[in-house]
C-alpha cells in the first residue's frame, strides 16, 4: 500500500517535470531575431572614410535558437526616433545644445526597408548608402531605425531597434579614436609644447587649433581659434582659417616648411605636420613654428 501511494504522489512532479521539459524546449528552439548592436542604447558605430565617394555600410540583424531557420524571415526597417529621443534625454537632459542629430536625408539611402534572413543562414542585412562629406566632427549622427515583423517572426524586444551611429575619418584624424598631436616648437621664439587635437574635415583636409590656444568645444569659440590644414597632392600644406581666425601662412622657412609626411623609424609610423604661420588674437600678432607629431597604427 504504501509502495503505491508513493507512486501516486510523484506522479504530479512527473508530469510537471514533462510540461517544464516541453516548454524549455521551446524557448531554446525557436527562432528568434534580433539587430545587431551594442548593449549601450541598442548603438551601432559605422566609421566611414572622407573620401569623397559613397560608403556603403549594412544594418545586421541575427536569429537565436537552436537551429537556423527552415524558412526565410522577414523584417522591415521603419524610422523611429523614440528611442533617439530616450538617447539624447538620458545623457543631456534638457541641454538641448549637445543632442546628437538625426543623419540628414541627403546623406544616406537605404535601397530596401527589408532584412531577409534566408532559410537555413543566421544573419542577413540592409545596404545603407552614406554620403559622409560636409558632416562636422563635433557633432554626432543617427539614423534610428525600428524592426516590425512579418506575421510569425518574433523579434527580441531588448533588440527590436539600432541607432545607427556614423562617424568620419580620414589619413590625418578620426572622430572615432581622439586623434591629439604632439605639438613641440617656437612661439614668437619661445620653446613651446603642447598636445593638440585634430579633426577631420575632408579627404585632404583637418581643423586644428592654432598656437597654444586653449580649446573649448563650442561653436563661437572653435570660430575664433581654429584653423584649417589642407593637405596637397605633393604633401604641401595649405594654412586657412576654419572661420573667424585671422591667419597667414610663412613660407620658405627651412625648418617648418609647411609640409605632411609619413615618417618611419625602428618599425614605428608617424604622421607629421610642420607649418609656419602667423595669426592674430584681439590686438596681438603670434608667430607659430611647430612640429605635429602622431603614432599611426595601422
Amino acid at each position: 500500500m504504501k509502495r503505491r501511494i508513493s507512486v501516486l504522489l510523484s506522479l504530479p512532479f512527473f508530469l510537471f517535470s514533462c510540461n517544464d521539459k516541453d516548454v524549455f524546449e521551446q524557448e531554446m528552439y525557436k527562432n528568434v531575431v534580433a539587430l545587431i548592436s551594442s548593449s549601450y542604447h541598442n548603438n551601432f558605430e559605422e566609421i566611414v572614410p572622407l573620401n569623397g565617394e559613397e560608403v556603403l555600410g549594412y544594418i545586421t540583424a541575427s536569429v537565436g535558437g537552436s537551429y537556423a531557420p527552415k524558412s526565410d524571415l522577414t523584417i522591415n526597417l521603419v524610422q523611429d526616433t523614440i528611442p533617439f529621443d530616450r538617447y539624447n534625454w538620458s545623457l543631456y537632459d534638457a541641454d538641448t545644445k549637445l543632442y546628437a542629430k538625426l543623419l540628414a536625408k541627403d546623406k544616406y539611402e537605404i535601397p530596401s526597408s527589408q532584412i531577409i534572413i534566408k532559410a537555413g543562414e543566421r544573419t542577413g542585412r540592409a545596404l545603407v548608402k552614406l554620403r559622409p562629406e560636409g558632416l562636422s566632427p563635433d557633432s554626432t549622427y543617427f539614423i534610428s531605425l525600428q524592426a516590425m515583423a512579418e506575421n510569425g517572426i518574433e523579434i527580441n524586444s531588448k533588440k527590436s531597434n539600432v541607432l545607427y551611429k556614423v562617424m568620419i575619418y580620414n589619413q590625418y584624424a578620426s572622430q572615432a579614436t581622439n586623434s591629439f598631436y604632439t605639438m613641440s616648437g617656437l612661439q614668437d621664439g619661445a620653446i613651446t609644447a603642447a598636445s593638440k587635437q585634430l579633426f577631420p574635415l575632408s579627404k585632404n583636409s583637418v581643423r586644428v587649433i592654432a598656437g597654444i590656444e586653449s580649446f573649448a568645444s563650442n561653436e563661437e569659440s572653435i570660430a575664433k581659434t581654429s584653423m584649417m590644414l589642407e593637405v596637397g597632392a605633393d604633401n604641401s600644406v595649405t594654412i586657412k582659417p576654419y572661420k573667424d581666425l585671422v591667419i597667414r601662412q610663412i613660407d620658405n622657412d627651412t625648418r617648418y616648411p609647411n609640409v605632411f609626411k609619413v615618417e618611419e623609424s625602428f618599425g614605428r609610423k608617424f604622421n607629421v605636420f610642420s607649418l609656419c604661420y602667423e595669426y592674430k588674437v584681439g590686438n596681438t600678432t603670434k608667430l607659430m613654428q611647430e612640429e605635429l607629431r602622431m603614432e599611426v597604427r595601422d
